[in-house]
């Protein structure tokens, strides 16, 4: 029992409910039922951390997300993040501290989870991923959970209204550990995990239940699959600009 976690994690399965998502989890037994690991997935909606949290729950596990800063200096996000005990990210230049925090908390026997992406996927297709879980896995000695959800940027993602729409499929997969070894390159490491979140996405897209409505309903099926979401090249290029935006706002505020 945590006073701000239990709560919203009620609130969490009460949205669940009323919306009828139809949620299926897969393979939470690759989840350890004490101890640490880092729980990596694939990023391509902003209810992700709701339902990787949620299938975390079949073992009876919470999960501590690394999140980006900004949603912790939120007057209202804030507070019940810093309650949650999830961990900050600054994205520019303090990806040492959230390394150092997630090692604290993985060595404490937490459950941690993270994107190696580092934001969401407007492709919907897996992006270059940063060495942050493999170097937290590592000096931890902590085993690395692939993790994927397929079906939430149907709800909310970047550069799309919300959709309240009923009955949407949601899939969450997690797979076989990835235990690094002493003294193993973080890149490597990161490699070997990114094609473990591949192989599980491709297979959560082919078995996914739900098909678009129509052409205009074919926006959340990535280029490759027949869909009209960006290519990965077009959703590198938004990224870009999204980062540079970012980093300009950040030195005009000092």
């Amino acid at each position: 029992m945590e006073p701000v976690y239990t709560p919203v994690i009620g609130v969490a399965k009460a949205l669940i409910a009323a919306m009828n998502w139809q949620v299926k989890i897969t393979g939470a037994e690759h989840i350890p039922a004490t101890g640490p690991a880092v729980l990596a997935s694939n990023h391509i909606g902003y209810l992700d951390f709701i339902f990787i949290g949620f299938g975390a729950l079949d073992r009876d596990r919470l999960v501590r997300f690394a999140a980006k800063k900004e949603v912790f200096d939120h007057k209202v996000s804030g507070p019940l993040m810093r309650g949650m005990k999830h961990i900050a990210v600054d994205r520019f230049g303090g990806a040492d501290a959230t390394v150092k925090a997630s090692v604290e908390a993985l060595r404490r026997g937490e459950l941690i989870g993270m994107f190696p992406e580092a934001t969401i996927s407007r492709s919907f297709v897996p992006a270059a991923a940063k060495t942050g879980a493999a170097r937290m896995a590592l000096e931890a000695s902590a085993p690395l959970i692939p993790t994927v959800v397929w079906g939430t940027q149907r709800i909310l993602t970047k550069d799309r209204p919300r959709n309240l729409q009923r009955g949407v499929a949601i899939d969450v997969r997690y797979g076989p550990a990835i235990q690094p070894e002493a003294g193993e390159d973080p890149t490597e490491v990161t490699k070997r995990l990114m094609d473990a979140i591949g192989v599980l996405l491709e297979q959560a897209q082919r078995e996914y239940p739900q098909q678009p409505a129509g052409d205009d309903d074919r926006w959340w099926l990535p280029a490759h699959l027949g869909g009209t979401a960006p290519t990965v090249d077009e959703a590198e290029r938004l990224a870009a600009a999204d980062r540079d935006e970012r980093r300009a706002r950040r030195q005009a505020q000092g």
